[in-house]
């Protein structure tokens, strides 16, 4: 089994895990109903995508 020979500075461990962290997801508003919703995803308030109808909600 390897075995590391030195220990692995708190600098050198922290840069590696510069890449690690989580962005936000996108945020578009609906042309239609005007809520925010993720980009290229089906509107969940209104239910419309590209100014169609793809899902029926309740009202």
């Amino acid at each position: 089994m390897a075995v590391p020979k030195k220990k692995t500075s708190k600098s050198q461990r922290d840069m590696r895990r510069a890449h690690d962290a989580l962005s936000a997801p996108g945020i578009s508003i609906c042309p239609q109903c005007k809520e925010p919703k993720q980009p290229h995803r089906v509107c969940g308030s209104c239910g419309t995508y590209k100014g169609k109808t793809i899902v029926g909600t309740e009202e």
